[in-house]
């Protein structure tokens, strides 16, 4: 028997991808066997409710073609395989193995049996334009550049230490336990940042993104102490203020890092050190905060992020809490991202965040009235494996087009990509320091569908391992100015093309060398085509595998690149080829 269907494409599965609850999805199958065929049934689980199936019959419209209609009526994941049954057999039909979209395979047992994924929403996402249109920059804060005269440390904390130079490497000093004994300290705070705004416009950010800057004990903030106070390291709140105002008079927008899943150990709402004069909830039951936290054995054993016994993990359900943060007018956000309607609140979500699993529950981020996009850190580890020769084009490209159908087209077009983080080894690093596969890799992230964003540094040639190595000062006097110069170009070839997210997105591939995609709308159109591999590869027909896109798409591309040399690890843009 040969069956034949692929979710990619609107022959078998239309409309593609995500859509809206109550909208009528068609799928279609074709099957070819020597023994009639008796039925066909599509078979449709919500997701978590496995005993509850359905099983809608397709109808034939050819001999070798069936179909259905189905009309998700819940908001989230439904999961489906095709069952065929002759008078000597039963198949089944599913996705490959690991959840990826496209043409499936057949299985002799259900148990066997992957599922494909419908996301279903409640609602479609607009986002703001400023964001839509963006270019950012990540800046750990203490890393970035010291803005005092005379280079002093502000309100340095007990107990911690200051590098000697700003060249010195990232440094844990730990205990037998690998408990951090002393947090090191550059000294980079917002009076720097804003001392380096022209350099920033310069290099064509639109948008800066800081990690926590709330009073914490340590430097990378993500243990908060107070989250009503600016971290004394950093500055003051007028010095956070005038940063605000100097942005916006540069036309620059500010995204801020908040760390509302946990604490710090030694925050004022948990207190185990009594730092603050506050009870904290270690301190005595009868705390204000001690039911936002789960004691196993109180007061010594606590939930905790990962086990890393400094973060406490805080009751997010717990109604007091939720006050704090954002539930009352003297709440830390007020509600603010209600309140304004050019809002955007993105999520630190590692895996595909259609379909993530935490703690057992499946988090239903992107549904509608939540999340808007979240660090596209999947799109981060198919760039590093293609250029690292990790992943075959076509195993790049069914993974990209799998992202594509599980996401919210709003979420897929504006996610918030990256090629390296503060919690990621630095790019060049993780590119063997291939600088250029860095170029190839800057390419990728300014021509990729969704919100680009440089973390610091990274243009600059920054190399580093795991946190901390990843974390150092930036090297203002030795910064590599034709890599700057390279990254300058791409952020303002990026800005542009303000159109780009907006338009049509395709992918495709080259034979076993390359990975391409293309942009239209109205009559401009963007072809980005990268040979992957080392050694020049002359383009032919055959190569080029283009299955998704529209006849006359595909035969331009066909047209422009047939015959066309492209050199090893090279990536050509080519604009208007239609």
């Amino acid at each position: 028997m040969q069956v034949t269907y692929n979710s990619f494409l609107p022959t078998y599965k239309t409309p593609f991808g995500a859509v809206t609850q109550q909208t009528p999805v068609q799928f279609t199958i074709g099957i070819q066997s020597v023994t009639p065929v008796k039925q066909v049934d599509l078979c449709v689980a919500h997701d978590g409710q496995w005993d509850d199936e359905a099983t809608l019959p397709l109808r034939p419209v050819s001999p070798t073609t069936y179909t259905t209609t189905f009309i998700p009526t819940q908001v989230g994941l439904y999961f489906y395989y095709f069952r065929i049954e002759t008078a000597t057999t039963t198949v089944f039909y599913g996705c490959v193995d690991g959840g990826y979209g496209g043409p499936g395979v057949q299985y002799v047992l259900r148990e066997h049996v992957q599922m494909y994924q419908l996301t279903i929403l409640k609602a479609i996402e607009t986002l703001p334009q400023w964001y839509r249109e963006g270019v950012a920059y990540q800046i750990f804060v203490d890393r970035f550049n010291n803005g005092n005269a005379d280079g002093h440390v502000n309100a340095p904390k007990a107990n911690s230490f200051i590098y000697g130079r700003l060249t010195d490497r990232p440094l844990y000093v730990r205990d037998e336990h690998r408990a951090i004994l002393r947090w090191d300290f550059y000294g980079g705070n917002l009076r720097g940042i804003r001392a380096k705004i022209p350099y920033l416009q310069q290099l064509g950010v639109t948008i800066v993104y800081l990690t926590p800057i709330f009073e914490a004990s340590s430097n990378h903030r993500y243990d908060t102490g107070d989250f009503l106070k600016i971290d004394p390291v950093l500055g003051t709140l007028a010095d956070f203020d005038d940063l605000v105002t100097a942005l916006h008079q540069a036309g620059m927008r500010l995204i801020l890092d908040g760390v509302f899943n946990h604490v710090g150990v030694d925050s004022k709402y948990f207190n185990q050190a009594e730092k603050y004069p506050t009870v904290g909830a270690t301190q005595s039951k009868d705390s204000p905060y001690y039911r936002w936290f789960t004691f196993i054995h109180y007061p010594q054993d606590y939930d905790s992020w990962w086990g890393i016994r400094d973060l406490p993990t805080v009751d997010k359900e717990d109604p007091t809490y939720r006050d704090f943060i954002f539930g009352k007018p003297d709440s830390v956000i007020r509600r603010t991202l209600d309140r304004y309607p050019d809002k955007v609140l993105i999520g630190e979500v590692w895996e595909d965040a259609s379909h993530k699993l935490a703690y057992g529950l499946r988090r239903h981020y992107l549904e509608g009235g939540g999340l808007h996009a979240v660090m596209n850190y999947p799109l981060r580890r198919l760039i590093i494996h293609v250029l690292n020769g990790i992943l075959s084009p076509a195993e790049w490209w069914r993974e990209l087009m799998t992202l594509k159908e599980n996401y919210p087209a709003s979420t897929f077009q504006y996610n918030f990509n990256n090629i390296g983080t503060h919690d990621t080894p630095r790019i060049l690093t993780m590119l063997e320091e291939n600088q250029q596969r860095l170029r190839l890799a800057v390419q990728l992230l300014l021509t990729l569908p969704g919100v680009p964003c440089l973390y610091y540094g990274d243009e600059a040639l920054m190399l580093g391992g795991k946190d901390p190595d990843n974390r150092a000062f930036y090297p203002w006097a030795d910064a590599d100015q034709a890599q700057v110069q390279f990254v300058t170009e791409w952020l303002h070839w990026r800005r542009q093309h303000p159109w780009l997210n907006a338009a049509h997105f395709a992918p495709f591939y080259l034979a076993d060398y390359g990975i391409g995609y293309s942009y239209w709308q109205g009559d401009q159109t963007v072809l980005v085509v990268i040979n992957v591999t080392t050694e020049p590869r002359t383009v032919t027909s055959h190569d080029l595998k283009l299955s998704g896109l529209p006849l006359d798409l595909a035969r331009a591309i066909q047209h422009c690149l047939v015959t066309r040399t492209i050199g090893g690890e090279q990536c050509r843009v080519i604009e208007n080829f239609t």
